[in-house]
């Protein structure tokens, strides 16, 4: 490997550390004379802040891949906050425990049966040595009775842990397990109607981050559009723990990132599941045609996004002590933003979540670079969108041919370089089930 390829495979990498590096090297001083940009409560900071994005970021990584885009993520974190904080400070049946309640016992049961049947198939699979992409048709005890009954006790037990809560307001692990779900079910909901309704993901996506606007308002009321939420006073004290230190060293909403990063990106490189996303972002058609059940691939991608927006949800009310219907304004296009910055493909098929992690670090950094030199907000912006565009123009490798149309140096060759990459090869296209390997 040549050390232009070497340079060009790891440019994301070297992305981060050059803006590391910028903050290091302009950083203002302390009056003690330390750099603060280095100093250990401002990069905590830089953690914490950038964990909301991250989670939503996170989801919408692997939505991106499949080909598709998550414009409601905004409006799910916002409505889960709302009823996160609902459930935290208001006793009694309220709006937020009549949409959360149900909801998780909805869920309980869907996922009981679901994971359940999946588990038969596979053991099935695994018995006669079929392919992982091909059906096994199961006898009714196993595909329908049993599956239905573990989902009735899950359903059961999730009523039987929830219902006792509501008179004395929820605690710390009841939110933690209400808007999650909440979030879920939005999200299938998005996923469902793009596959059964074969429509664009753009339109449901924006339809529904409208609806769950709204929602969210009509839960809040007109009286109450913020709901505070003071930790050992209206709500319980234990949920001051998810804004915390972890052994004094990390914040707790770094952690529920970094874990949702670990745990999601195995899936994505080292499963079934994440082959099969890789491959309906590159031909979703090839995919079917293989045997994929593209259809329940997507749900699920558009599921697990609602999820994290839901668990983003809960570490906004913990760090900013309230719930709102505008909570998650414009934090899609943040996402968005870091998604593309790490390299993923807006048309499919390409991407990495150690490159969603990398987009979110690098769009933190700079905001908090920003910060600390007293940059108007207004032209933060502006800044962040020439860094955006200017950062798509190399993923994609497209820089070369916008120099050669201004007719720039050095534009024509990267020209002739972009359109050798780019050209289709001449063997057989084959379907890629190994995922990104590039």
């Amino acid at each position: 490997m040549t050390a232009l390829k070497l340079l060009s495979r790891t440019k994301l990498y070297w992305g981060l550390i050059a803006i590391f590096l910028i903050g290091v090297l302009g950083s203002p001083m302390s009056s003690k004379g330390n750099n603060i940009f280095l100093s250990y409560g401002n990069l905590l900071d830089v953690l914490r802040q950038v964990s909301t994005t991250g989670l939503i970021a996170t989801g919408m990584t692997a939505v991106i891949i499949t080909g598709g885009i998550d414009l409601s993520v905004g409006s799910l974190m916002a409505i889960c906050s709302v009823v996160c904080a609902m459930l935290l400070t208001v006793p009694g049946v309220t709006p937020g425990v009549v949409l959360g309640v149900p909801t998780v016992a909805l869920v309980a049961l869907c996922l009981g049966f679901v994971v359940t049947r999946f588990i038969f198939q596979n053991l099935a699979k695994s018995r006669a040595g079929a392919d992982l992409v091909r059906e096994i048709r199961l006898d009714g005890l196993r595909g329908i009775v049993t599956p239905a009954v573990v989902g009735v006790v899950l359903c059961c037990l999730s009523l039987w842990f929830l219902l006792p809560q509501i008179e004395p307001k929820f605690g710390v692990l009841g939110v933690l397990l209400v808007a999650p779900c909440v979030g879920l079910l939005f999200g299938a909901l998005n996923g469902f109607i793009i596959v059964a309704g074969r429509l664009q993901p753009f339109i449901v996506t924006l339809a529904m981050m409208v609806t769950a606007l709204g929602i969210a308002r009509l839960t809040a009321g007109q009286n109450n559009a913020v709901l505070p939420v003071y930790t050992g006073s209206n709500a319980t004290a234990d949920f001051e723990i998810l804004r915390s230190l972890v052994f004094g060293i990390i914040p707790m909403p770094g952690l529920f990132f970094l874990g949702a990063i670990v745990i999601y990106g195995a899936v994505l490189r080292f499963t079934p599941f994440g082959r099969y996303v890789y491959a309906i972002g590159g031909n979703e058609e090839a995919a079917r045609l293989s045997g994929i059940a593209a259809g329940r691939v997507k749900i699920a991608t558009y599921a697990v996004s609602g999820l994290l927006a839901g668990i983003a949800a809960v570490l906004y009310v913990a760090q900013y002590r309230q719930g709102k219907p505008d909570a998650g304004a414009g934090l899609e296009l943040d996402a968005i933003a870091a998604v593309v910055i790490g390299g993923t493909s807006l048309m499919g098929g390409r991407g990495s979540l150690i490159g969603t992690f990398c987009g979110v670090l690098i769009f933190g950094l700079l905001s908090n670079i920003l910060q600390l030199h007293n940059i108007n907000s207004n032209l933060q912006l502006v800044l962040k969108g020439m860094i955006i565009i200017g950062t798509v123009l190399v993923q994609e490798r497209n820089a070369g041919d916008l120099l050669a149309y201004l007719r720039l140096p050095g534009g024509q060759a990267a020209h002739k370089e972009t359109a050798a990459a780019k050209r289709p090869s001449q063997e057989t296209p084959s379907l890629n089930l190994g995922g990104n390997k590039k």
